[in-house]
């Protein structure tokens, strides 16, 4: 009993995520969002220098206007051995990390999207597999290298959601953290329960 109770206070108040800071908009309510769900969390600059992150349990690389702007978010992907999330750019950013092709989306600007859950994963546990979504398809990842698997797909864009097949590394096309994009905070406390373990 006294286990349990440690494990489930040390889950609420010591899970550290950080949200890695790439120019985007919605970042500062990415980590509003981790901060609201009890996280310890910060908002860091993305040259901020990878041995600061070794202790972490978690990341996000946040969304922004430029894969030029991105700082040490390459080597955070290809060295750090904990859960990565990346938003918008962030989920570019990986895929490119890894070997695959972004370029532009056939839609641009911010609106509304249906996405499709067309693989089961616990990022999406307790998910309907449809969602509405928030999102700008102005650049998008194009083709997926072999160690990333497609996790959601929409009718303007066939990567909506990614995972590599082997690392707890995801990301996703759209912002799970503002309002109108649906079961975003569900979607994050998924994220939180990845980091735990």
């Amino acid at each position: 009993m006294h286990s349990k109770s440690y494990n489930s206070y040390r889950h609420i108040n010591l899970v550290k995520i950080y949200v890695v800071y790439n120019y985007g908009q919605y970042n500062h309510l990415i980590h509003r969002t981790l901060r609201d769900l009890g996280i310890e969390t910060k908002l860091i600059d993305n040259t901020t220098p990878i041995e600061e992150l070794k202790d972490l349990d978690g990341i996000v690389l946040g969304g922004g206007p430029s894969l030029d702007r991105i700082g040490n978010c390459e080597e955070y992907v290809k060295e750090l051995d904990i859960p990565i999330l990346g938003v918008c750019l962030g989920h570019q950013l990986i895929a490119k990390v890894f070997g695959g092709g972004v370029g532009k989306g056939s839609v641009g600007g911010y609106a509304e999207v249906n996405v499709r859950i067309v693989e089961d994963d616990e990022i999406f546990e307790g998910l309907p597999k449809e969602l509405k979504v928030w999102a700008s398809h102005a650049d998008e990842v194009k083709k997926l290298p072999e160690n990333l698997k497609v996790l959601a797909e929409s009718d303007v864009c066939e990567v909506e959601a990614l995972k590599h097949k082997s690392k707890p590394i995801y990301g996703v096309q759209w912002h799970p953290e503002v309002y109108h994009t649906e079961k975003g905070v569900d979607f994050y406390k998924n994220f939180i329960e990845i980091c735990k373990r």
